[in-house]
């Protein structure tokens, strides 16, 4: 029997509230396993914070080190500068807002959009622990973000978007949030075109950041459904059989409209399993 899109929202929900609790409560390591996007175990090479260089650690809150649960370093690929305002889907323990805060300085603004209270909790004490003023964290789903359009520089994400059960309204998003000319730079897990769905579900949960994962030719088409140009999908590190850790980059074009929910996308985009 397929599985509800409000069922897997819920369990995803539910393990990531359990990696915050972990970490709040001094557990010493998330709730989904060691290193994991919040499934299936998995090297740290693959996931979580030892993707993020020992000096960037070093300057951290050791909870948002803790609760980092994500397959890239984002901010390194958005290539953030001074005085830009900046969107993290799914923000988590706040590592990569905390990061992108400091990119982009006190002239700048980084959001951060999760729909978990428990992370949410945590991201807002570690962003005041590490000192950061120009931090702000919303809560709210990825499908739906609660930001006005044409009003964000760059928006980033870390092993966020494979799980949404919707991800043409994603795409929607992220193009109706972008400036003209404002830019993706996010990490996420992708398939090679060769897996089916079925092959992916075979590889892995959806919570493990598996199952969901769209294809690199998928995620190319659904970006450019809703306009974006100068789309690539590079493939980094291998977590799977033919599932990669990957680098996504796109441009809105500086021209163009803010894209209209319910742009036409292949039906695989949505995102459904």
């Amino acid at each position: 029997m397929t599985t509800s899109a409000d069922t897997l929202r819920e369990e995803v929900r539910r393990r990531y509230a359990e990696s915050a609790r972990a970490v709040t409560d001094g557990a010493g390591e998330t709730g989904c396993g060691s290193g994991s996007c919040c499934g299936e175990p998995s090297s740290e090479a693959s996931f979580g914070n030892a993707l993020y260089a020992a000096e960037q650690r070093g300057k951290l809150p050791e909870a948002a080190v803790l609760a980092s649960l994500g397959c890239g370093n984002p901010t390194v690929v958005a290539d953030l500068n001074e005085g830009e305002t900046v969107l993290d889907l799914g923000s988590g323990g706040g590592i990569d807002v905390i990061l992108s805060a400091k990119r982009v300085g006190p002239t700048g603004i980084a959001y951060g959009l999760d729909m978990t209270e428990e992370m949410l909790a945590l991201a807002r004490r570690n962003a005041e622990e590490a000192g950061i003023g120009n931090a702000i964290f919303l809560r709210g789903v990825i499908e739906d973000v609660p930001l006005p359009a044409d009003s964000v520089d760059v928006v980033i994400s870390n092993c966020v978007i494979n799980l949404s059960t919707d991800k043409a309204a994603v795409f929607a998003e992220l193009a109706r949030v972008l400036k003209p000319g404002g830019r993706i730079g996010i990490s996420d897990v992708v398939a090679e075109d060769r897996l089916s769905h079925e092959d992916r579900a075979e590889r892995g949960s959806y919570v493990g950041c598996i199952a969901g994962a769209l294809s690199k030719g998928e995620y190319e088409a659904a970006l450019e459904a809703v306009g974006f140009e100068e789309v690539s999908v590079e493939f980094t590190h291998e977590v799977g059989d033919g599932i990669h850790g990957a680098i996504v980059k796109a441009r809105r074009p500086a021209s163009s409209a803010a894209a209209e929910p319910g742009s036409p996308l292949t039906a695989s985009a949505s995102g459904c399993c």
